[in-house]
């Protein structure tokens, strides 16, 4: 595999998506002003950002509603900094190749135009991985279905009822591949896919395509990937962390004319997918459930916030998923993010954290692609929440409770 196999285009994102998290936005407005090509010369360094070009980064910035110092992009440099000697795009291009996948960028006929619904929050690209890997249907043949790990007999039952009759209604079922309705949502759909369905689920993957995650489901991603699709904004090799979790759910609910929270306690991830789509003027469901089960106490709460529509079989989802679904309504009321509290830099610090062993500022800066002095103040602010510890010999972890 060699440069020409790929677009300069192609091989700068696959670059700027190693080096950005998911949800950068200053690495996003960057891209949006310059081009992907000469973001990557500015965001490493290489090249320096003109006046001209500055001023149109801060207004794409200023449009997009975030009011930021004039100096914002000198830090973030600094930021990067730490994550750009890792960058290696065409052996990430390589290695999705090797596995029949490909990269899909905005500009590629192929991108899923609700996508950019998402504007400054629109992934830089899509490594995908699967038989017809081009292929992600259009947004109203979507749905998605998500919901807790922990699913009792009754919300997998529900979700396999309903996944399997929007497949037959010739929908993809969308979900993220983790235990619980996740799993059951992929499994009955691959179960009723016909041969006349190419596509019956597609799963978003808060790691790497060529990772299984988590490993007790890896017989079913890969049964994902030869059936259906496996989709990640991150690279290769990316290990999944709460942050990549949390930006994952923005991308299953942009892809989906419907999301539908199957089962989901009060602070479920779930409700954080339902957040994103109510944002995005996407139409909501919610599966009622027995007011004395916990696992259904987070789709009461979006039931009674107003936030979602009570939805019990696969018609009633089907008929949300028509013209209507997309029609601007009244502005529905937001869910509460689930780890509401903490900034970006700080949950990105927090997910490097070692849990036993210590790690070391530097490491930690590599790992969370931080800046070294942003990494010393989020420690202090951690460490004042009682989140961050320094260990005996001079490094830091998470807080044992």
């Amino acid at each position: 595999m060699s440069a020409a196999d790929w677009s300069q285009v192609q091989i700068a994102r696959a670059a700027l998506s190693r080096l950005f998290e998911p949800s950068d936005n200053i690495g996003m407005a960057l891209v949006a002003a310059a081009g992907p090509e000469e973001a990557l010369g500015i965001a490493t360094g290489r090249t320096r950002c003109g006046p001209t070009l500055h001023r149109a980064f801060l207004e794409v910035l200023a449009d997009t509603g975030h009011q930021v110092r004039t100096d914002v992009l000198t830090g973030a440099v600094a930021r990067w900094g730490s994550r750009k000697d890792s960058l290696v795009p065409l052996r990430d291009l390589e290695t999705v190749k090797r596995f029949g996948g490909t990269l899909l960028t905005p500009e590629s006929e192929a991108w899923p135009a609700a996508l950019t619904d998402l504007q400054l929050g629109m992934p830089l690209c899509l490594w995908v991985r699967g038989e017809s890997p081009t292929t992600i249907p259009p947004l109203e043949r979507v749905v998605a279905i998500v919901g807790s790990r922990d699913s009792t007999s009754y919300g997998s039952s529900v979700t396999a009822e309903m996944a399997a009759g929007l497949v037959n209604r010739g929908y993809t079922v969308v979900s993220g591949g983790a235990y619980g309705i996740d799993a059951q949502a992929h499994r009955s759909a691959l179960m009723t896919a016909r041969e006349d369905h190419p596509l019956p689920t597609l799963g978003v993957l808060a790691c790497g395509i060529d990772r299984y995650y988590p490993a007790g489901n890896e017989e079913l991603l890969r049964e994902i990937a030869r059936r259906g699709l496996l989709v990640s904004e991150v690279p290769p090799g990316s290990a999944p962390s709460r942050w990549r979790f949390l930006q994952r759910n923005r991308l299953i609910a942009a892809l989906s004319a419907v999301t539908v929270v199957a089962e989901a306690r009060w602070r479920s991830g779930a409700l954080n997918t339902a957040h994103h789509a109510a944002g995005l003027g996407r139409a909501v469901g919610a599966v009622p459930g027995s007011i004395q089960s916990a696992n259904s106490a987070g789709c009461h709460r979006l039931l009674r916030d107003g936030s979602a529509i009570c939805v019990t079989d696969a018609a009633e989802i089907a008929e949300l998923a028509g013209p209507l679904a997309l029609v601007s309504g009244p502005e529905r009321p937001a869910v509460k993010a689930v780890h509401d509290g903490l900034t970006v830099e700080d949950l990105l610090l927090l997910d490097a954290l070692p849990v036993r062993a210590s790690s070391t500022v530097d490491k930690l800066a590599s790992v969370a692609g931080l800046s070294l002095p942003g990494v010393l103040s989020g420690l202090g602010r951690l460490e004042a929440d009682k989140l961050a510890e320094r260990s005996d010999d001079g490094g830091w972890r998470k807080t044992r409770h």
